[in-house]
């Protein structure tokens, strides 16, 4: 049996904007295209959800439903940061990853030396670290195969996670509904209404015969899934780029000294995190990132084979004096060449030398 986490972040670009301005943290808010602009939401916090706006709404119908709603619009390099700095988190358990948009992911843990194995104190080990290092929220779904991760991740959202052994996974799928199933949608639940199958206990009575007989391919697939039986293997896409620690300061750091004597704590994060990364990966830059008051963030990057104190020194300094004002995040990272993947390019020889 294989050990799956499914990693799902909570309302995730509406929990960056109350991260980064906790004054909406009480207010209804999503992030969206503008009501009178024919806009829709792409996500919403839970305040907004408890009037029902939801995801994919139209802007001006959720105006509708939450006349105070706040609608934000999309600052998508502050997203695709984040979502980096939680894949570099995931990389720290297991290279095998498989992205499913910038919020989630799959984690194959079944190798994972950490914690004994145990994939439930992995996950959790994995929410509280992007709680305390990104400011954001992730519930987890652990299960042996990505079918039942993914329904798992969203039992106890948010922030929380669920978890189905092997054992339990007959009892836990008989009583799920059908609609749970991915693929089956309002016309394929109504089919299935039709034939007195709401459960997938319902499903089970059937075979795959009249399973596929009546629903084509997706009668097979049904008659797997009915049963909690998911065979697919995760689809790595790439490697990580880079890998980083930062801190949120609970008062902000109010001159550039102060910024200075945090960066040891910091490098020492780091190199403790590097010891983890296995040898195919080489160091190729070094960077500094801060965040100042105003939220606005500024990232500076050299040139580098490894950890060197003095750099991030230099770096850092030369990126609070763009601003100069108090900063409210520092962070120190490392960028780096994949030599897994860059050693499958080969010069090809210009000239046969047997000729």
């Amino acid at each position: 049996m294989r050990k799956i986490i499914h990693c799902d972040a909570d309302c995730f670009f509406a929990a960056i904007e109350m991260r980064d301005d906790p004054s909406l943290a009480r207010r209804p808010i999503a992030v969206g295209g503008s009501s009178d602009r024919r806009g829709v939401i792409s996500t919403c916090n839970y305040e907004a959800r408890r009037f029902g706006v939801h995801s994919a709404m139209p802007s001006s119908t959720a105006m509708r439903l939450c006349p105070d709603l706040l609608i934000l619009p999309h600052r998508m390099d502050a997203y695709r940061e984040a979502s980096q700095q939680m894949r570099n988190i995931f990389y720290d358990y297991t290279d095998l990853i498989e992205p499913l948009s910038l919020d989630e992911a799959f984690l194959d843990v079944s190798d994972c030396k950490h914690h004994q194995g145990s994939a439930t104190l992995i996950a959790q080990e994995i929410r509280a670290r992007i709680q305390r290092e990104i400011g954001i929220t992730v519930s987890a779904g652990i299960a042996p195969n990505k079918f039942l991760a993914k329904i798992a991740s969203d039992w106890n959202k948010p922030n929380g996670q669920f978890v189905i052994t092997p054992a339990q996974v007959d009892s836990f799928v008989a009583q799920l509904p059908v609609k749970k199933i991915f693929g089956v949608g309002k016309a394929m639940a109504s089919k299935l209404a039709e034939l007195s199958i709401f459960t997938c206990a319902d499903l089970q009575k059937l075979s795959v015969f009249e399973l596929s007989q009546r629903f084509g391919q997706m009668g097979s697939r049904l008659y797997k899934l009915s049963r909690g039986i998911d065979e697919r293997e995760l689809t790595v896409d790439r490697r990580r780029k880079s890998l980083s620690v930062e801190n949120t300061f609970a008062k902000d750091l109010q001159n550039l000294p102060q910024c200075l004597h945090e960066l040891p704590a910091l490098s020492q994060q780091l190199a403790i995190r590097l010891r983890r990364v296995d040898d195919d990966y080489k160091i190729i830059k070094l960077f500094v990132k801060i965040k100042f008051s105003d939220f606005s963030t500024t990232t500076i990057e050299r040139s580098a084979t490894g950890i060197q104190p003095d750099e991030f020194i230099a770096l850092c300094s030369e990126a609070y004096h763009r601003k100069e004002q108090p900063v409210r995040l520092l962070g120190v990272g490392v960028r780096f060449i994949d030599l897994r993947e860059h050693n499958h390019f080969v010069q090809l020889e210009l000239f046969n030398r047997s000729a």
